[in-house]
């Protein structure tokens, strides 16, 4: 196919008034160079990595939509406690959308570019809620013969945070691994990847539907925070797979400090006199995401040897170096229909990810209700 001359691409903007503004820019379409390829982008999803850049914290239930000759343009309120932590991107236009999936439609002269003309490749570029995007040639995952975009649009920040995860433990000399809002996409792919290099999981959901879906992919420790007996049924899952490291993407409220409890009370129980600083097992925590953006609440009963701090994936690859992530990498690619496949319960275009009715479902990052974004739809 030509090259287009432009695209569409949606663009998240905090006004100088403190307003949030979401809309949809032309903007060229640029010839790849030597070492560039330029992907007709047909898939990528609204992570939650994606939604604190997208919506800058606003409140969706203030949010109005207007006609532009592009398309919608959405605006919301920013409450004022969080105008701080925005200030540095008022009055700037920004690209969303941190990976996706495409055809490579033209590519620059180099052999590396080349080769990659007519294939169907992931990238982790950002900017991926765009009809065009151009990335370097050795930024690109070729996918699989027969995998579509929409299978690979999710090459990346799940994949890669769940092999991430078992990285960390790994290096970290733990042995096994809790997982808070295990029930999410990432969970899931989390416990098949930990099935299939047996290594103990213990999940945390909060309803029992989310037990269920868990279980029915042969997760074996499965506990209900809902539930009157989540303590105990918590203490004896850790206590099963001597799991002393936890990842936490509620970040928020009492959790995390339950878990330390409960490693505590496992590790404990092995010790043959009393010590007053509790076990000399380390318990560590890590928050990686902020589905309850409160304060993290630490009751200290859980001894001495413990640690809490965030954490990022692309932290990990970068300390178990270049050919070791190219690994992960290719493992992600191998098993995107397996072990990292991706469920979505809606494809939308770029126009539509901007009606309210949308933002209203996409914005509560609810299980089972995961979006994709095809900017292509309904223009093709």
């Amino acid at each position: 196919m030509s090259q287009p001359s432009t695209g569409l691409q949606l663009r998240s903007t905090v006004t100088e008034d403190g307003v949030l503004e979401i809309s949809l820019a032309r903007v060229p379409v640029l010839e790849p160079t030597s070492d560039e390829v330029l992907v007709r982008v047909e898939a990528s999803p609204i992570n939650p990595s994606d939604l604190g850049l997208l919506l800058a914290g606003a409140d969706v239930s203030t949010a109005k939509a207007s006609a532009t000759p592009e398309g919608p343009t959405v605006t919301a309120e920013i409450p004022k406690a969080l105008l701080r932590s925005v200030g540095r991107r008022m009055g700037r236009s920004l690209p969303v959308g941190n990976e996706g999936a495409g055809v490579v439609i033209a590519a620059g002269a180099s052999a590396e570019a080349q080769v990659l003309l007519g294939a169907t490749v992931a990238i982790l570029g950002g900017g991926m809620y765009a009809q065009y995007r151009i990335v370097k040639a050795t930024e690109c995952l070729r996918l699989p013969p027969g995998t579509t975009p929409a299978e690979g649009a999710s090459c990346f920040v799940n994949p890669l945070t769940a092999l991430a995860m078992v990285e960390t433990m790994r290096i970290e000399k733990h042995s096994a691994l809790v997982h808070t809002a295990a029930a999410s996409n990432l969970g899931q792919m989390l416990n098949k990847l930990c099935i299939a290099d047996g290594i103990g999981l213990v999940n945390i959901v909060r309803k029992r539907e989310q037990v269920e879906i868990l279980t029915a992919i042969g997760a074996k420790h499965v506990v209900n925070s809902g539930a009157p007996t989540f303590m105990d049924d918590l203490t004896e899952a850790v206590a099963a797979t001597g799991a002393t490291l936890a990842f936490d993407a509620i970040g928020g409220g009492t959790l995390a400090s339950r878990i330390f409890s409960c490693m505590e009370a496992a590790a404990s129980r092995t010790a043959t006199e009393y010590n007053r600083y509790g076990s000399t097992v380390h318990k560590q925590i890590y928050i990686y995401g902020g589905l309850d953006r409160g304060p993290t609440e630490l009751t200290r009963n859980f001894g001495t040897a413990w640690g809490i701090g965030g954490w990022l994936f692309p932290t990990i690859l970068q300390r178990v170096g270049r050919e070791r992530a190219q690994k992960l990498r290719e493992r992600v690619a191998a098993e995107i229909k397996t072990t990292f496949a991706s469920h979505y319960t809606k494809e939308v275009s770029l126009s539509e990810a901007l009606r309210l009715e949308e933002i209203a479902i996409y914005s509560k990052q609810a299980t089972g209700q995961k979006y994709l974004i095809n900017p292509n739809k309904n223009l093709a």
